[in-house]
């Protein structure tokens, strides 16, 4: 009966999971839109706090930070049940594309069959940027760190800048002393259970890998695709992107394990561009496509294996430091860390449309391409100055680009 009072949360989340596209950065306006405006599950501070928090842990910041909505709605389970809703549909998809790009040969994929669907998610990053900035930037502090933190995201080219930026302006905002917390009235209770499940999930991992690499079991692979792809999902920051080089090396270019190419590689990745939900959903075509050669069950496991692999240690982690950051917040020195923390966050969006708008942009040529200018602004007016429902814009315009596509 508990479950039954949180149906309309996880339909939410449901119809968010088919049109959440752009990535992480996307992702963010339509939180907003959904689960803030619409929903009123948390505020907007809360989801630059919970953001913000998901940014320093390793894994899809975006898939923690709508498990944390989750979370403070109904605790673990419905935290569960929302990450399950959220991860289906995309991993689901790229799952059967593995299949058909193994039965069909198919070729690279263009990732411009959509094309208005990349600009119309700038729309969406510059709309969640706005939205933040009129609640975190509130005096000449706050503007200067979400400035300086815009234009270190520009011109540094790492993950490793966005912890870096958060412990900074962190620290800046420490200089304050004028913000007070409220004393926590009842401790959160720390589970070391989910710590522990993380290191003995990674260590045994690893043993049955190698003892399957060694001792050539006959479906051993599946043991290795486990274990990289939860070594993967516990070491890997900066989103779905910096898997890329990893799963390169991984199943690409190292030596005596080719299984698959460069091309199959790029055309997943072209592929998980287009489609809505996590980009770390891409996992499911690479396990599916490393396990095709045993037929389609093991196809199938593989898809699996690979999904919950790398989704499973972020998770764990997630479950382990949220009660203990949540704690410590209301020390004063993570209290007024918030604040600039906030505020970097706000930089990063700014920065992250200006990179995303930067790379669709420009064609081959390197001409400017107009349209994108008009599809990006058309969609920040009508999420800001408009109540109509984001499933909707985001619905005419894949409405849009199919019929521009077939010359309609």
């Amino acid at each position: 009966m508990r479950l039954l009072r949180h149906i309309p949360f996880l339909k939410a989340v449901f119809l968010y999971s088919f049109t959440a596209f752009g990535g992480p950065q996307g992702h963010m306006g339509m939180m907003v839109k959904t689960f803030v405006q619409k929903r009123k599950d948390l505020t907007e501070d809360e989801l630059l706090e919970y953001n913000a928090f998901c940014q320093m842990l390793p894994g899809p910041s975006s898939t923690q930070t709508v498990m944390l909505i989750g979370m403070k709605r109904g605790g673990i389970p419905l935290a569960l049940l929302t990450l399950l809703l959220w991860v289906f549909p995309a991993a689901l998809l790229m799952a059967v594309f593995s299949f058909v790009m193994y039965h069909y040969h198919l070729g690279k994929l263009s990732e411009n069959r959509l094309i208005l669907l990349q600009p119309m998610s700038v729309g969406f990053v510059f709309y969640a940027a706005a939205r933040m900035m009129k609640t975190s930037i509130k005096h000449i502090a706050t503007a200067s760190i979400m400035v300086g933190s815009l234009f270190a995201t520009l011109f540094i080219n790492s993950p490793w800048v966005f912890p870096a930026l958060l412990v900074l302006s962190g620290t800046i905002s420490n200089f304050s002393n004028k913000r007070i917390p409220t004393p926590l009235q009842k401790p959160k209770k720390i589970n070391w259970l989910h710590l522990w499940a993380f290191a003995a999930i990674f260590i045994i991992a690893g043993v049955l890998s190698e003892l399957a690499r060694t001792e050539a079991w006959q479906h051993g692979r599946i043991f290795n695709l486990f274990e990289n792809f939860y070594r993967f999902g516990a070491i890997v920051f900066g989103g779905g992107q910096t898997l890329m080089p990893m799963m390169y090396y991984q199943f690409v270019s190292r030596q005596g394990y080719q299984v698959l190419t460069a091309g199959q590689l790029l055309t997943g990745y072209g592929l998980v561009q287009a489609l809505p939900g996590p980009v770390f959903s891409i996992c499911s075509f690479v396990g599916g496509m490393a396990m095709s050669q045993y037929g389609g069950m093991w196809q199938a496991v593989g898809a699996l294996v690979a999904t919950i692999a790398v989704f499973m240690p972020s998770t764990l982690l997630l479950f382990f430091l949220f009660p203990i950051y949540e704690n410590l917040k209301h020390h004063v020195i993570i209290f007024r860390a918030l604040e600039g923390i906030n505020s970097a966050i706000v930089g990063i969006i700014w920065a992250s449309g200006i990179i995303l708008f930067r790379y669709i942009a420009f064609d081959a040529s390197l001409s400017f391409e107009w349209f994108h200018l008009v599809v990006a602004a058309i969609t920040f007016s009508l999420l800001y100055f408009s109540k109509i429902p984001a499933p909707l814009i985001v619905l005419g315009w894949l409405l849009l680009s199919i019929a521009l596509k077939l010359g309609v």
